[in-house]
């Protein structure tokens, strides 16, 4: 529950407490200290609220336009990323939380966008920001990371950045699916698992028909990582998985 809907019952029960003040003493007081609860409940809220609001928040940005030249990362008119290729991602950029202005421009220039967008960073949460799609028509997109994992545990998500591959199931080499029918731009969300290495591949949805080949996964112990499909089913560059920590 938030702090409104604290103070809103707390409120509810103040007035039933008076209500009762002088017909019922002993209702008046059950009202009055669920008052009381209520009133110690939101301010444990607006506290926490308060910190959460403090923590900073991490992004960094990947550049998964496979036709698209070397860009530079403008943050509200400062460089922060120089000479981006395609398939690199950067270290993970600290920013207060807020609203942002991100301009990319092709490498060494900064005359004509290639992307222009505002973006909202909630505080605490830890974003990559993909630059998506194909040169006429890019995106940047915002994806949500949680690095936690559980003591001696691993987690893998996907996400689907080939402009021009169908949707695709990830699955076990030879066996079984354990991402279903993700289209482009799609994420999956963590899948928990023991640590391991393991053979993966991505078939169109729905079919055994295999477009590409992931051997040789390592997951180790206490990593999230993020599988992305990057460049063109039909064409060059060719279509790969890049395993990502985060």
């Amino acid at each position: 529950m938030s702090q409104h809907d604290y103070l809103t019952k707390a409120a509810m029960y103040d007035l039933l407490s008076g209500y009762y003040k002088y017909s019922d003493p002993s209702m008046h007081v059950h009202y009055y200290q669920k008052h009381l609860k209520y009133m110690r409940l939101a301010m444990q809220a607006q506290r926490a609220d308060m910190t959460t609001s403090t923590q900073p928040s991490y992004v960094r940005v990947l550049h998964a336009v496979p036709d698209a030249p070397n860009v530079d990362v403008y943050v509200n008119g400062n460089r922060v990323l120089r000479d981006v290729a395609f398939k690199d991602v950067s270290d993970y950029l600290t920013l207060p939380a807020g609203k942002y202005h991100i301009d990319v421009y092709p490498a060494g220039t900064s005359v004509t966008t290639v992307i222009s967008k505002k973006v909202k960073i909630d505080p605490g949460k830890i974003y990559t920001l993909a630059a998506v799609g194909t040169l006429n028509k890019m995106q940047l997109l915002p994806y949500l990371d949680d690095p936690t994992v559980p003591s001696g545990e691993t987690k893998v998500k996907f996400i689907h950045l080939s402009p021009d591959a169908p949707a695709v199931d990830i699955a076990v080499k030879g066996g079984d699916v354990i991402f279903p029918d993700i289209s482009f731009k799609q994420a999956t969300d963590y899948l928990g698992l023991m640590p391991m290495t393991v053979n993966l591949e991505a078939r169109v949805a729905g079919s055994k028909n295999s477009v590409l080949s992931v051997p040789n996964v390592k997951l180790s112990p206490n990593q999230a990582y993020t599988i992305v499909a990057v460049g063109l089913a039909n064409g060059t560059p060719e279509l790969e998985a890049l395993l990502l920590k985060g």
